[in-house]
């Protein structure tokens, strides 16, 4: 039987000359998805901005190298003596017995003067020259004749020079300098992206322009570049949040250790004592450093009161303040409720009164006693970080400008360093600043059978948070 030839559904029997639809080249199986290809964009779009945080630390520090498992430097104490919270005896014959709390011993020597001040009652204070030191109690004789020089139950006690006979032998004894010693120990931060060998022969373009400043076209390496750009984040954000593991604590038990690694062996008067944690500059200012809490200081009197606490430290003379949004705004307002010149204080500054005027409500800086230079903060604004919580939130931070003259213990010399500074481990043959190679067998890697590439990232460092005492933090 012979056979017979016939034409499927929607197959071109005759093609036309014109665009028309005639018997002869009618779809029949018409699909919408066919006839009308989606219109795409090959560019990205950037829908939450730039995404990196990773800046703080730039701009107020500094890196340098270290080839320890552990970091540790001095910082100088206080140059005059000042003792609170001291008890007394009764008073007789013009002299009065007075003795440390903790039963600390009394570094006062024979023939100092000392100022006594009440704690409590604000018109009692007397001048004395000290006769005896015996352990933790001295003896003062008053210049002033007095019975009952102090009602309250406390005093604070300080000496401002010495008084001797003519003739008379030198002080006897002398005072050591006492400096106070901290230490820190760097972390291994690591990372990791891989793509299948299959993946990387499905080509896939898309246009990007990227947070550090690259754009063009991108492929597969699209993720492994955002896994770079979130390391680095990683790279700060630890040195910022990193805590100490506190013995007996779960993370001081397993160490914070890796297969195959290796538990270093600190001193036994060492804070690191347990191998996991870092100190990180949170955990820094709230160890060593001033806390304010109750909410954003809004009004000058409460920068007057963090001024007066500034004077009793370091009295830096410059400050910078790295603020959340609401922090930001509630000092831009404290400045411009100052001015009384119109409603709201919306008049400061100077204007010509043109059409394109534009009224700028924002203040970059603002001296009280001393110089505060305020900016805004990504990390503490960005939604998916310290933005918008409610238990334990930072509001902001102040920081020293400048640098510090600290004893470097691994230098055995005076070194200037700046008050925040990082420490990553470095010798002649490893640099683990931060590192980055590939391992598998995709992608021109050659090292494993495994059928990826990966791309590993590696650094080991810590922060130096030099004297706290000078830090604020805001929660």
């Amino acid at each position: 039987m012979a056979g017979s030839i016939s034409a499927s559904p929607g197959v071109l029997i005759t093609p036309s000359s014109v665009k028309a639809t005639l018997p002869t080249n009618y779809i029949t199986d018409f699909n919408f998805l066919n006839q009308y290809l989606p219109d795409t964009y090959e560019q990205e779009f950037e829908r939450y901005g730039n995404r990196s945080i990773a800046s703080f630390l730039r701009m107020v520090g500094a890196e340098l190298p270290s080839n320890s498992d552990m970091i540790k430097w001095a910082e100088q104490g206080r140059l005059h003596t000042k003792y609170t919270g001291v008890t007394f005896a009764a008073a007789a014959s013009g002299q009065q017995v007075f003795t440390l709390a903790a039963s600390a011993i009394c570094n006062f020597r024979l023939g100092q003067t000392v100022f006594i001040s009440s704690q409590s009652v604000s018109t009692e204070s007397q001048k004395g020259i000290i006769v005896d030191v015996t352990g933790s109690s001295f003896t003062v004789a008053y210049y002033n004749v007095v019975t009952t020089p102090f009602t309250g139950s406390l005093v604070t006690v300080f000496v401002y020079g010495s008084e001797f006979r003519k003739g008379s032998a030198g002080m006897a004894g002398s005072n050591e300098s006492q400096d106070l010693y901290f230490d820190n120990k760097p972390i291994i931060i690591k990372d990791k992206y891989e793509v299948a060998g299959s993946d990387m022969a499905q080509v896939g373009w898309v246009e990007v322009t990227t947070e550090n400043g690259a754009s063009g076209y991108l492929w597969y390496i699209k993720s492994e570049h955002e896994t770079r750009l979130r390391f680095e984040d990683y790279l700060e954000m630890a040195m910022v949040e990193g805590v100490p593991a506190v013995a007996g604590s779960g993370a001081a038990a397993s160490g914070g250790l890796g297969i195959g690694a290796v538990v270093p062996a600190y001193p036994a008067n060492s804070t690191l004592a347990v191998a996991a944690g870092t100190q990180g500059m949170f955990n820094a200012i709230e160890t060593r450093g001033n806390i304010w809490s109750g909410g954003n200081p809004t009004a000058l009197s409460d920068f007057d009161a963090i001024v007066q606490r500034l004077d009793k430290q370091g009295a830096i003379a410059e400050n910078a303040l790295f603020l959340n949004r609401q922090f930001s705004f509630d000092i831009d307002d404290m400045l411009a409720a100052q001015n009384s010149y119109g409603a709201g204080g919306t008049s400061y500054g100077l204007f010509d009164n043109s059409e394109e005027m534009a009224l700028n409500l924002g203040f970059s800086g603002f001296k009280r006693g001393y110089e505060f230079y305020k900016t805004d903060w990504k990390y503490l604004n960005d939604a998916t970080l310290r933005g918008g919580l409610v238990g334990g939130n930072v509001n902001g931070v102040l920081v020293p400008a400048g640098t510090m003259n600290v004893y470097d213990q691994v230098l055995g010399k005076n070194a200037r360093r700046p008050f925040l500074h990082v420490r990553y481990r470095a010798s002649e043959t490893e640099d683990r600043r931060y590192k980055t190679w590939m391992t598998g067998s995709a992608g021109g890697a050659a090292t494993s059978d495994i059928d990826k590439m990966e791309v590993n990232f590696l650094s080991e460092r810590a922060l130096c948070t030099l004297g706290a005492n000078n830090f604020f933090i805001f929660k």
